[in-house]
């Protein structure tokens, strides 16, 4: 590779109110007895690791921020902007630089809505769910639906871009509910939607006690309906579960999807670095305490390991092919610094099933891989 791919940086806060039944995040409820959280040892432990971390894409601008959780909009406005300012003393910055962070609206405070933003917090991603007490509770939320709609209207008075996070084919859901979420979710008109379906993950609540869900055909219907929804109002359909107003896409997953770098830091985050040679992931310690203690001591990566030449195809295609327009041909040897021609027998298969077409220098999958993606992106596997 002879030019290093954009660099994002993801910062982990695993501390939540309370752990949701669906959830297989790296997320922990505060167990202090009075409920606080150690928050300055925590920023204390992520400025070390940027601090360690530093060398390894020194001189490489960040076009994004992440604050991802947990829930992240537990810490106060002051926490946001130490680390943010030592973010800015360590590394370059772009000018028009995304920094993203995510929000529970049950823990939402306008005073630190406005603190985030001063920090240089300038987009919000709220995890909504559902507008509808039943289902919210359903889930597990701390939230009910007059928090849901309080923290998007809030959150747009203070940010010019905002994401809500909403699921479908939740516990006895029907079509019809499925779309008032949807709708209300139009009406409220943010810059960016997220719209995922609920999904049993092992080592959750839900995944050892099941409930009720829609019928697959049901939950066809439903996300039919919501993308056509979304279309007629201006939501443009540009990754698997991403809908934005023109121009508004979020950069930092838009990176991911490209295959471009990371630095990941804080409790169980992962990172993807790019060299002239090579590709590695390291990956953090998932225990906050553990985190901590090893972050201060010099030794926040647990791991680190070098992606193998077979498995970039897969890796790459894994990313890219989430993405509606797909990507450009070029990007692949532009990524991971092979020839596009080590997939030459994939594409082909790919092509004849109906899953992916290549026109223009461009690859994307068919309406149909869009619909069957796993199935798509298993004949990429080594």
């Amino acid at each position: 590779m002879t030019n290093p791919p954009p660099l994002s940086l993801y910062i982990h806060i695993p501390w939540c109110v309370k752990k949701c039944p669906y959830c297989d995040f790296n997320s922990h409820e505060s167990r202090h007895k009075d409920g606080a959280i150690p928050e300055s040892a925590y920023v204390d432990a992520l400025i070390a690791d940027l601090e360690l971390a530093t060398p390894k894409v020194w001189g490489r601008k960040i076009k994004s921020v992440f604050f991802g959780g947990g829930t992240p909009s537990l810490f106060s406005a002051e926490a946001i902007d130490r680390i943010l300012s030592h973010v800015r003393m360590l590394t370059p910055l772009e000018f028009d630089a995304e920094i993203t962070l995510e929000a529970n609206p049950g823990t939402v405070d306008a005073a630190n809505f406005v603190g985030y933003k001063q920090a240089g917090v300038n987009r919000l991603s709220l995890g909504i769910q559902s507008f509808k007490s039943d289902y919210l509770k359903a889930l597990g939320r701390i939230h009910d639906s007059e928090q849901a709609f309080a923290a998007v209207e809030l959150a747009m008075k203070t940010f010019d871009q905002v994401n809500c996070d909403i699921m479908y084919g939740l516990p006895n859901q029907s079509l019809e509910d499925a779309m008032q979420d949807a709708q209300t979710a139009v009406r409220l008109n943010p810059t960016h939607l997220s719209f995922y379906h609920l999904t049993l993950e092992p080592n959750t609540p839900f995944y050892r006690t099941p409930p009720s869900l829609p019928d697959d055909d049901t939950s066809s219907d439903m996300q039919i309906a919501i993308e056509t929804l979304l279309a007629e109002n201006g939501y443009e359909h540009y990754e698997t579960s991403a809908f934005a107003k023109k121009g508004k896409q979020a950069k930092h997953n838009l990176n991911y999807w490209q295959f471009g770098d990371y630095l990941g830091i804080g409790a169980g985050a992962h990172s993807k670095l790019s060299y002239h040679d090579k590709i590695t992931r390291e990956v953090r310690p998932k225990h906050p305490k553990a985190y901590m203690e090893q972050a201060l001591q010099g030794k926040a990566v647990e791991r680190e390991w070098l992606i193998p030449q077979n498995e970039l195809g897969f890796e790459f295609m894994m990313n890219a092919l989430r993405l509606i327009d797909g990507v450009p041909v070029d990007l692949f040897q532009q990524r991971t610094g092979l020839n596009i021609r080590t997939l030459q027998a994939a594409i082909k298969t790919a092509q004849s099933k109906g899953l992916l077409i290549i026109e223009a220098g461009n690859i994307q999958p068919t309406l149909l891989g869009q619909r069957f993606l796993n199935e798509l992106l298993e004949l990429f596997l080594p």
